[in-house]
C-alpha cells in the first residue's frame, strides 16, 4: 500500500499496524510503502482503514498481488 503523508517517521508508525509485515519511506508522489500480508482480500480494507486513521495520512493507494 502506498501512503501519502508529510509526517516524519510514517513508515515506523505503519509497522505497528496488524498485518503490516514491513514498511519503508520513499521519495516521489508517495512518502511510504507498507507491505501487507493477509489471508483474505477483505482484510486489506480493514488495514487500509487503520492506516487512513493515522494522523497526517492524506491518501493511500492499494496494489494487490494474488498468490
Amino acid at each position: 500500500m502506498l501512503v501519502k503523508s508529510p509526517k516524519k517517521l510514517i513508515a515506523a508508525r505503519l509497522r505497528k499496524i496488524a498485518f503490516v509485515s514491513d514498511s519503508f519511506p520513499t521519495s516521489g508522489q508517495f512518502d511510504a510503502v507498507a507491505i501487507i500480508n493477509v489471508e483474505q482480500l477483505i482484510q486489506i480494507k480493514e488495514v487500509a482503514n487503520q492506516i487512513q486513521k493515522i494522523s497526517g495520512v492524506e491518501r493511500t493507494e492499494t496494489m494487490v498481488e494474488v498468490i
